[in-house]
């Protein structure tokens, strides 16, 4: 999870490639008028984020339910939308683990100036900054280095192995 640009898509691949695990990656789950929204800039509300999380949401228990390991690109912001994908009858999951893609402002878009062919352009940075919520009960992994160094730091500290089929 973090704000655009943080590197979700990019580390998410990675690391769903290095532990043989399915990748899902939540923008695809937004709608059209969504997408259409967030690359003129306009911040999305909660309102427009229901379907959407209540979509990964399902994803996620069918995952679950198939006995599928998944690495999920979501941005969650809020502590809010984190609640709702997680397992409500479990307060700390043990099924859905959040690592929290963390950095500054000016770094962020710095990663957003290089980025072509996204939706999600830096005027929509601000916003997200501006939403966001550290989590306190996620691995927060700075991302003031290489994907393949943070994709090493994610499976070290959440003791994660390649599953084996």
């Amino acid at each position: 999870m973090g704000v655009t640009g943080s590197g979700k898509t990019t580390v998410g691949t990675l690391l769903a490639q290095k532990l043989g695990w399915k990748f899902v990656d939540a923008d695809d789950f937004h709608s059209e008028p969504n997408k259409t929204k967030i690359a003129h800039g306009i911040p999305l509300t909660d309102a427009d984020r229901a379907p959407w999380l209540t979509a990964l949401r399902q994803t996620i228990e069918e995952s679950i339910a198939d006995g599928e390991n998944v690495v999920l690109a979501c941005s969650a912001l809020k502590q809010q939308y984190r609640d709702q994908l997680r397992n409500p009858e479990e307060k700390r999951s043990e099924t859905t683990q959040f690592v929290y893609l963390k950095g500054d402002y000016e770094l962020i878009y710095s990663h957003l100036r290089s980025r072509h062919g996204h939706f999600a352009t830096e005027s929509i940075l601000k916003s997200q900054f501006a939403d966001l919520e550290e989590p306190a009960d996620a691995i927060a992994v700075s991302v003031d280095q290489t994907p393949k160094r943070i994709v090493e730091e994610i499976t070290e500290r959440a003791n994660l192995t390649k599953s084996v089929s």
